[in-house]
């Protein structure tokens, strides 16, 4: 099992940028896709984005195409999510996770039960 923590969450205005950090511990962490999720109030959890073990495909929900770039740097065990042109519908808790299964081929959709390990997430507020 892997442990996750996030950070880098906070308030920000509608138009501006956070970016998002994850470290990971306790296993292996480059054979694993890693992905990003949020879950706005009275919503459900939904996915953001994912990066392959190998950092060369990207996948993301339309609603942040353009706007949201995901990362890895497999050297310090670290998953980011730069997040820009920020607005108040992106407000929700941002949770890391990483998938059950290694060495899993890039896929264009993912979904929360492919991954086995998450972080405790946090709060991005947008003002507008």
């Amino acid at each position: 099992q892997v442990q996750l923590v996030e950070s880098g969450g906070g308030l920000v205005q509608a138009g501006g940028s956070l970016r998002l950090s994850c470290a990971a511990s306790g296993r292996t962490f480059s054979p694993y896709t890693m992905g990003w999720f949020r879950q706005a109030p009275g919503k459900e959890r939904e996915f953001v984005a994912a990066i392959s073990w190998s950092g060369d495909r990207t996948t993301y929900t339309d609603s942040v195409k353009g706007r949201f770039t995901i990362s890895r740097d497999n050297a310090k065990n670290t998953v980011y999510l730069q997040m820009n042109s920020l607005k108040p519908e992106d407000t929700a808790i941002y949770y890391c996770a990483a998938d059950r299964v290694p060495l899993r081929p890039p896929r264009s959709s993912w979904n929360q039960n492919d991954f086995g390990s998450w972080g405790q997430g946090t709060q991005v507020t947008v003002s507008s």
